[in-house]
């Protein structure tokens, strides 16, 4: 998936060696509201823009890939008749709970409680969150090394590979070609996988001005762990928002300090991304070519029916699509 200022563009390669495609024009929220557009505030719509982006982007691969041809379940079918919605959505929908609560607990529950925990021995608010900090980076670094284990997720981490090391073919200026973009390395200083560790860092140090803070207004000596839960959930907002603007700063400077602070987030992204093959880095040309430059042709009528849930007034096709995904021959 490659996402441009004014489109995104999703290339899926098939398991016939096709490559199936689908595009969507795109306008950033900030065009409509500037106000969604000013510092920290865009961090955190473009965290739950990315958030969203995310799932509709497996929806569509999944459809793309055409790995939804198989019968329901008599299940699946009667809570579909029982809720009104397709089996699609049903799925989709108990998917995205159980990574939402899978995440609370992994990075919101078992951290605040290590840190209520350690709020009982000391009253040192630094040592306190820099606990909880240490608890979430350790739980990320170690979900993320278990996940690369798995054959599948190992794919996803190469074609991770691909975007990067096609993002800096791109940004190097050169023709994007297999051959160009294989120079580059796979880490890159956007990356979502920097975000995470650079929100996981923030947390500790405006959580222990959050906490001081709470203690001087209501006048409590320690935070119990229901309240230490609450204001880490409270609290994300604005450490989502900070830490993009700690993203946005650091990737674009090339001071020695950038560079030192930007270098824990590329460590991390080894282990989120892998090294491609040639058809991977296809596959990554391919979208972005689209995302940048628009469809093939000039076919711009709407479907109803496209893998990305959008607005139909908002859909392109690829040339000839129809009602289903273009493929062409692997080159």
């Amino acid at each position: 998936m490659m996402k441009s200022p004014e489109a995104i563009a999703i290339s899926v390669r098939r398991p016939d060696g096709a490559i199936a495609r689908a595009y969507q024009r795109y306008t950033p929220p900030s065009r409509k509201h500037k106000q969604l557009g000013w510092p920290v505030i865009r961090g955190v719509v473009n965290m739950a823009l990315m958030l969203m982006l995310g799932v509709t982007t497996l929806d569509a691969s999944t459809k793309l890939m055409g790995l939804e041809s198989e019968e329901p379940s008599r299940f699946e079918k009667w809570i579909s008749q029982r809720l009104g919605l397709g089996v699609e959505k049903i799925v989709m929908g108990v998917a995205v709970v159980l990574a939402l609560g899978l995440s609370l607990l992994l990075f919101m529950v078992i951290p605040s409680g290590a840190a209520a925990l350690v709020n009982g021995l000391t009253k040192n608010l630094l040592v306190v969150n820099l606990c909880a900090g240490v608890t979430r980076v350790g739980i990320l670094i170690a979900y993320i090394w278990a996940t690369g284990l798995i054959p599948d997720m190992r794919r996803v981490y190469m074609y991770h590979g691909a975007e990067h090391k096609t993002v800096h073919c791109h940004e190097a200026g050169l023709p994007l070609t297999p051959e160009n973009a294989r120079q580059f390395t796979t880490l890159h200083p956007r990356c979502g996988t920097s975000f995470l560790l650079l929100v996981m860092v923030i947390s500790v140090l405006l959580g222990a001005i959050a906490d001081q803070l709470i203690y001087l207004i209501f006048d409590i000596a320690r935070l119990s762990f229901p309240l230490r839960l609450l204001r880490s959930l409270l609290m994300l907002p604005l450490v989502a928002g900070v830490s993009y603007e700690a993203l946005q700063g650091l990737a674009h400077s090339d001071s020695r300090l950038a560079r030192s602070l930007r270098w824990p987030g590329l460590m991390l992204q080894r282990l989120t991304t892998r090294e491609p093959d040639i058809s991977m880095l296809e596959v990554a040309i391919d979208a972005m070519l689209r995302a940048m430059n628009g469809p093939l042709a000039a076919e711009t009528a709407p479907v109803a029916d496209s893998p990305i849930a959008a607005p139909a007034g908002d859909i392109t096709p690829e040339p000839g699509a129809g009602l289903k995904p273009e493929v062409e021959p692997a080159s």
